[in-house]
């Protein structure tokens, strides 16, 4: 038998190999509130690279009073450790669903998979800021810029990846720079040895391998801040688009998912129990999920189990079902009453980002 690539679990589903990128099945993603490790999905751009943590570096840069290098051994020992419990979400999730609306080319086929939740530790980014001279208040219109040890390739030029927050969210206590995964370091695809860990944001602005910290005026000019992470109205497709008029992701959306059952799964009548996860952006919460059996025309109230602000909430409903077809759906609601739209034809782009309609699973009760 084949080892798993990167050591992950057997039943892990490698999406692609070269950039390496997969997630759970869909039925092991709410078997517990944290992800275990061999589970977390990936979601890569390059190569993993091979860094030697004797001769790392972490620069901190830019609009700074001084300008920082440190050794893993130093942001370990220089700053408080602190953890946080936080779900990252890739903004492609679910674009598998906008793919049968309508084709959508060069992006990955992600189901409901890009998801996953785990226990960080490391040292607060404001910590780190704060001892190169940076100042929250007194810059606040300024931007934090990531850079990474990965490099890829777009448009024929070969980069490294990067991306971007504003510097208000960077010195929220909850975005860390973590070298700890689930009580380990981290594992070389999960960005050893340090990564950005930005909760409530899609999950490219949590950037891996990362080796380069700069402040700045602007959003980063990175290819993936700039150009490939940007959301765009239906009717533009890769054609007419104006890469300049997209709406640059930062913030998740509100949205609720199925794991429990299979799209065409069987099922014997009786009671059914339908579980999945629920997730909003920024410091939002789930305040309600609703579950329906029969495409919408009527909803039941899931009971949530919470954890922390910057975590999914899991839920489960039973139900009495018959047999028969039935279509089930799910809704969410956030703390802001935010909610998700009905029909996927309302967030298809072509890019195949943020979908956030209800999602549906077609059953047949025997």
């Amino acid at each position: 038998m084949t080892k798993p690539l990167f050591d992950k679990h057997t039943n892990f589903v490698v999406k692609q190999e070269n950039p390496f990128n997969g997630g759970p099945p869909p039925k092991l993603l709410n078997r517990s509130h944290t992800t275990p490790t061999d589970l977390f999905f990936v979601r890569s751009h390059g190569d993993v690279p091979e860094v030697d943590v004797n001769s790392y570096r972490l620069e901190i840069n830019g609009r700074v009073a001084k300008v920082l290098s440190l050794s893993l051994d130093e942001i370990k020992n220089n700053f408080e450790h602190v953890t946080i419990s936080a779900t990252l979400q890739c903004a492609g999730n679910r674009r598998e669903e906008l793919m049968a609306v309508k084709p959508i080319l060069k992006e990955l086929k992600w189901g409901v998979d890009a998801i996953s939740h785990a226990v960080w530790a490391g040292v607060r980014l404001r910590d780190v800021l704060s001892a190169a001279g940076v100042e929250s208040e007194a810059d606040s219109h300024l931007h934090i810029e990531f850079g990474g040890l990965d490099t890829t390739e777009r448009l024929n030029k070969r980069f490294n990846f990067g991306g971007s927050i504003p510097l208000s969210k960077g010195f929220c206590s909850e975005v860390i720079l973590a070298y700890e995964m689930n009580g380990e370091p981290l594992p070389p695809v999960h960005g050893f040895p340090l990564r950005a860990i930005v909760p409530g944001y899609i999950g490219a602005r949590s950037v891996k391998w990362l080796d380069r910290i700069t402040i700045q005026d602007e959003p980063s000019q990175n290819y993936f801040q700039r150009h490939a992470y940007r959301l765009f109205a239906s009717d533009i497709d890769p054609e007419n688009v104006k890469w300049e008029e997209g709406v640059m992701l930062g913030e998740m959306n509100v949205t609720s998912v199925i794991c429990s059952h299979q799209e065409n799964e069987e099922v014997d009548s009786g009671t059914v129990t339908i579980q999945g996860y629920a997730i909003a952006g920024g410091g939002r919460e789930i305040t309600r999920v609703d579950v329906s059996c029969d495409c919408g025309a009527t909803w039941i109230q899931a009971e949530l189990l919470k954890d922390s602000s910057w975590a999914w909430t899991l839920w489960k409903a039973s139900v009495e079902l018959k047999p028969g077809k039935h279509q089930l759906a799910v809704r969410a609601m956030d703390t802001a009453i935010n909610t998700q739209p009905e029909n996927i034809s309302q967030v298809w782009n072509f890019k195949g980002y943020m979908n956030n309609a209800w999602h549906r699973v077609n059953i047949e009760v025997k």
